[in-house]
């Protein structure tokens, strides 16, 4: 039997709506991405290096990023805490995929930034 202790209404809600936010956002950066491409005159460094050039398109992608990697996380974690039950290995696992998510994180600031 397994003993859960619920600490409060709605336990598990806020990440299931996050998880569903950012599924939208995504989303809708997909459409709004694929027609701003699409619709360069030409599929050259300078063209991408333009798009990216503005501060919205870079906020923007990094807001896509940070979604996507939130996303990961809440999915990942849920998965985790499914299916390995050696709290110690879960424990070390979680720690691993947060930190390669923050340090993607990082490294997409970085690249986004550095045009």
């Amino acid at each position: 039997m397994v003993n859960r202790i619920v600490v409060g209404a709605h336990y598990g809600l806020r990440d299931w709506i996050a998880q569903r936010a950012t599924a939208v956002f995504m989303a809708l950066y997909t459409v709004i991405f694929a027609f701003v491409a699409l619709s360069l005159p030409e599929m050259s460094y300078e063209a991408w290096s333009g798009l990216f050039r503005g501060g919205l398109m870079r906020f923007l992608t990094l807001l896509f990023f940070l979604s996507l990697f939130f996303h990961a996380w809440v999915g990942v974690r849920d998965i985790f805490m499914d299916y390995i039950k050696p709290t110690g290995l879960r424990l070390a696992l979680h720690v691993v995929i947060i930190f390669l998510l923050v340090g993607y994180a990082g490294w997409a600031a970085q690249i986004l930034w550095r045009l």
